[in-house]
Formats: C-alpha cells, sequence, structure tokens
C-alpha cells in the first residue's frame, strides 16, 4: 500500500471519531445541562453569605402567666328524699327551674309508665338526640349517661308530669336521717316512682368535694393543694338511703376565683381593679373585678365574676390565664433591628407621575451651556411626617407641611427639586434616620421601616399597618448587622 492511501486512511478514521464523539442524543444532552446546572448550584451555595431569617408573629412581648385558680360558688347539697333505686332526669351541669324534675326513687329497678307524646315533642326529642350525637367525641362518653338522664327529663316535663306537682315537701323529723338543713324538694308520684324536684333554680352537678360551704374569708392555705384534693361522684346504679347526697345544685350565676400568686406578680398586678381572665379548658375569656387577699403566708388574687359559670360547674380548678400583658403587635428579636440613613425632602413637593409612574419629584437638570431641562424622578417614600413629626395616615392624608423619608439611592446631595405648579425650589442633603428591619420574602435585602412599642431585652413589639413596614408572618434576617440592602440571601428558612 502506497504512503498517499495510508495518510488517507489515517485522516478516515480521525474524521469517523470526531463525527462519533459529537454525536448526542436527547438525553445525553439532557443529562448534560442537569450536571451543568447542580455544579453550578453547588458553586453559588458554597460561595454566597448564610443569612438565619425570623417570621415575623402576632403578639404580647412577653406570654401571659398561667395559674391555677380556686373556683368558689353558692353550692347547696340536696340529700334523698327516701330511699330506693335511682334514675335522674337532670343532666351534669344542666340549668333547672325550681321545682323541675332532677331524679326519681323506686324500691325495685322498674321502668316507669309508658307516656305518649305528641309529633312535636317526638320531633324536639330526636332533634335534640340528633345535636348530641352530632357533636359528639370519645373523651366525652360520662356525657352520655348525663345526656340520658336529661332526655328524660324533656319526657317528663314534656307530657305535663311534673306540672302537677302538688307542692307538698317532704316532711321528717330530725331522727329521719335527712341532712338538717337542707331542703330536699318536692316530689310527684308516678307509678311506682317518687320524683324529685329541684328546691331551688341552679345548675345540677353530681359530684361533693367539701368545698360547697367555704367562701372566700374561710379559706386556709391547705385549701388550695390539689393533691390533696378529693371528689365524690354522687351517680350510682346502687340503692341509696335516705338522707344521702344525691346531688348539688349551684344557684347563682356570680362566682369567685381564688388565684395563689407569686411576689413578682402580686407586684405586676396590684394596682389594677379589674383583670381579663382566659379559660384553657376551652379558651373563653371574660372581665372580673380584682383584689389582692393575703390567706396565711400566701398572697391571693380575687376575681369576681358575673357570668359563664356553668361552663366549669364541675370543675373546683381551673387553669386560667391572667391578661396582664394587653399591648399587641408584630413582634421580632431585636437583633434585626439596624437604622438607616434617609434624605428628608419636603412633602410639598412631592408630585404625581403620568399613569405608569407613582409619586416622585421634579429635579433640575443643569446642562453644559447653561439650559436647564427637569425630569420626574419617581421614588419609594418610606415615611411621611407632619411638621411636628407625626407620621402621616390615611386619616390625616390632608394635612400639608411635613416631610418624606426618601432612599438616598434616588437622588444626590446637591440635586435641586422644583415643587409642583411653582418655581421654588430645595436642595437635596437634609438627612434622619429610620429604625427597621431587612426583609427576605423577596430573595435579597429589602429594607422594612418599624415603629417600636414596646420591647424588652430579647424582643420587641412593633407597629401593624407602617408605610413601606412589615406584615405577619414575613420572613426577616435575624442578625440585621449580617447584610446590606438588595444583598442576594440564602438564608435559613
Amino acid at each position: 500500500m502506497s504512503i498517499g492511501k495510508k495518510s488517507f486512511k489515517k485522516i478516515k478514521q480521525f474524521f469517523l471519531f470526531l463525527k462519533k464523539l459529537f454525536t448526542f442524543n436527547i438525553t445525553t444532552i439532557m443529562f448534560g445541562v442537569l450536571l451543568l446546572y447542580m455544579i453550578i448550584t453547588v458553586i453559588l451555595y458554597a460561595t454566597s453569605g448564610h443569612v438565619t431569617s425570623y417570621q415575623v408573629t402576632v403578639g404580647p412581648l412577653t406570654k401571659n402567666p398561667v395559674c391555677n385558680a380556686l373556683a368558689i360558688r353558692q353550692e347547696q347539697i340536696v340529700p334523698a328524699g327516701g330511699s330506693g333505686y335511682i334514675d335522674y332526669y337532670a343532666r351534669e351541669g344542666m340549668q333547672v327551674r325550681k321545682n323541675g324534675s332532677v331524679y326519681a326513687l323506686d324500691n325495685q329497678k322498674t321502668e316507669t309508665s309508658d307516656i305518649d307524646l305528641s309529633a312535636e315533642q317526638l320531633e324536639k326529642m330526636r332533634a335534640s338526640m340528633a345535636k348530641f350525637s352530632y357533636g359528639f367525641q370519645g373523651s366525652d362518653f360520662y356525657d352520655t349517661y348525663s345526656f340520658k338522664y336529661e332526655l328524660q327529663g324533656n319526657i317528663l316535663h314534656a307530657s305535663g308530669v311534673m306540672e302537677s306537682s302538688d307542692n307538698s315537701q317532704e316532711t321528717e323529723n330530725e331522727d329521719s336521717g335527712v341532712l338538717k338543713g337542707q331542703a330536699i324538694g318536692d316530689s310527684v308520684s308516678l307509678g311506682n316512682q317518687k320524683i324529685f324536684t329541684s328546691p331551688e333554680a341552679g345548675v345540677v352537678v353530681y359530684s361533693t368535694d367539701g368545698y360547697e360551704e367555704k367562701n372566700p374569708e374561710t379559706l386556709t392555705e391547705n385549701d388550695f393543694d390539689e393533691k390533696a384534693y378529693k371528689k365524690t361522684e354522687l351517680l350510682t346504679n346502687e340503692k341509696i338511703k335516705k338522707g344521702e347526697p344525691v346531688y348539688k345544685v349551684i344557684t347563682s350565676e356570680e362566682w369567685t376565683l381564688m388565684v395563689p400568686l407569686t411576689d413578682k406578680l402580686a407586684a405586676t398586678i396590684a394596682d389594677r381593679s379589674s383583670i381579663k381572665v382566659k379559660f384553657l379548658k376551652d379558651g373563653e375569656s371574660q372581665n372580673g373585678t380584682l383584689s389582692i387577699v393575703t390567706i396565711g403566708e400566701q398572697k391571693v388574687a380575687q376575681i369576681q365574676l358575673k357570668n359563664g359559670m356553668a361552663r366549669y360547674a364541675s370543675d373546683r380548678f381551673l387553669e386560667i390565664e391572667l391578661v396582664v400583658n394587653t399591648r399587641s403587635g408584630l413582634k421580632i428579636p431585636v437583633s434585626s433591628i439596624v437604622t438607616k440613613e434617609f434624605y428628608l425632602i419636603p412633602r410639598d413637593f412631592l408630585a404625581n407621575g403620568n399613569n405608569t409612574e407613582g409619586k416622585g419629584f421634579i429635579r433640575e437638570l443643569q446642562h453644559k451651556n447653561k439650559a436647564s431641562t427637569t425630569e420626574f424622578v419617581e421614588a419609594v417614600i418610606y415615611k411621611e411626617t407632619d411638621e411636628e413629626g407625626n407620621e402621616i395616615t390615611y386619616d390625616n392624608a390632608e394635612l400639608s407641611g411635613g416631610y418624606c423619608y426618601v432612599d438616598k439611592e434616588t437622588f444626590k446631595e446637591g440635586d435641586v427639586l422644583i415643587k409642583p405648579d411653582s418655581n421654588e425650589t430645595f436642595v437635596v442633603g437634609e438627612v434622619d434616620y429610620l429604625e427597621g428591619v431587612y426583609g427576605m420574602n423577596k430573595g435579597y435585602a429589602v429594607f422594612r421601616q418599624i415603629e417600636i412599642l414596646d420591647q424588652n431585652e430579647e424582643y420587641c413589639i412593633v407597629e401593624q399597618g407602617t408605610s413601606y413596614g412589615l406584615q405577619p408572618f414575613d420572613y426577616i434576617v435575624l442578625d440585621g448587622e449580617e447584610v446590606k440592602e438588595e444583598d442576594i440571601l440564602s438564608g435559613t428558612y
């Protein structure tokens, strides 16, 4: 083979190799692009600065104190008016009127006589059962029995049986076994049963605990010991004896919370005559009259309430929150706060742009031939104040005078601004400072103005709704000194 043919063959093999090298299918191209993207991302992450974020929340500066309160009410224990097996007609926590049916006694465990109800009355019973079923939860299984008793009582009232009470209260001598001085209520016979009614209007509770006759003046320090607290349930399927406690009735909606206090908390609320209480059991709140008393060596808050008792009639001790920190706002860490310098420009120099532009200022331009022209410069107004330094809001926007806080990047010192519809000018140069934080929502540092309402060593509360300010759940830089305006941020959220 000649030298020329060998050279031609080598050149041909070389070009075939190049063709094979640069022949890519779509999969190879996509893999290459993805690999390149991952490499660039890793490099950027490794070389960029990392900052820690903080999510803005709404609330008080510090948490309100949570305490355990002892509930004192006007309670009357009702003894059984006879002996026998008991059927309950009033539900735990149910409000009954005076002479309303509560329970019945029978010598034997027998069913009561049949009672006929109208279609309308039956519909009301079905609606009551449907309502109970809809709100029922497994943790409320005990309420099933209470609802059963309530339903039985409603049936008796609907049928008119209890309207025929003879108002003849059963009387016994002192040897009868009835608790001395305690009313047992009226009674009426229904078949083999004798049905007893409430001696007073109030809320029915089927338990006792020894606090029924206590009041704020007779309490001792030992009464606040929850570990020693004992509660006796009165609901029973067994035969009861005459005179045994069968239930108690709470006869007034007014009640009192007795709250043991630390010396620090007592000093905090010492100058108050009223206080707001939040019940952690259901989140409900109400205001009460406050006074601080001393029981033994313990300082105690005595909070008198006029309503809401029925919701907690079965509870002697309640976990409550004393709402002493009423000032609320946007909560941010003190470490986030920075100050920024702004140009102060009179509000009277504000001008409106065209349809595509917002508010701004008219700047005068000087040319080399000493001729002058003007241009409109759109500007971000971080804050507007009146002549006394108070912030301009929607309610007082019509006021004249005062200043605008404008980013220093918008103008240069010495720029001349022209007042709209006037020959009056203003030379840019006067500065002032605003406190703020750097927002991270856009991926780069953006200054957000704040108005501090209250603060401690770690956190502060700032006002909501300030111009160019913060909103709940915004992300801000935790350490404001770590970044500068418009820095690209790679943060930890």
